[in-house]
């Protein structure tokens, strides 16, 4: 996947985040629609790290695409 279809992805799963939580502000979510949002958190993690990925490999000289997505709990499981 190229730099930019990642950011696309990424754009485009951080609408879907913004729109899941304004469309229920005051009122909470339900189970399904917090599952929905957990979903889409950890894609988005996934998403990240694959793209930091690309970048660190670009900057060390090497190929991109030697880059590969992590499952989500390697990603879940940084410590910030």
């Amino acid at each position: 996947m190229e730099d930019q279809n990642i950011i696309a992805k990424i754009s485009q799963l951080a609408a879907q985040e913004q729109q899941l939580e304004e469309a229920h502000v005051g009122e909470g979510l339900s189970e399904e629609d917090h599952a929905e949002l957990h979903r889409i958190e950890a894609t988005l993690d996934r998403l990240w790290d694959l793209l930091r990925q690309r970048r660190a490999l670009r900057d060390a000289g090497r190929s991109p695409d030697a880059a590969a997505e992590r499952g989500e709990s390697t990603v879940e499981e940084y410590l910030q």
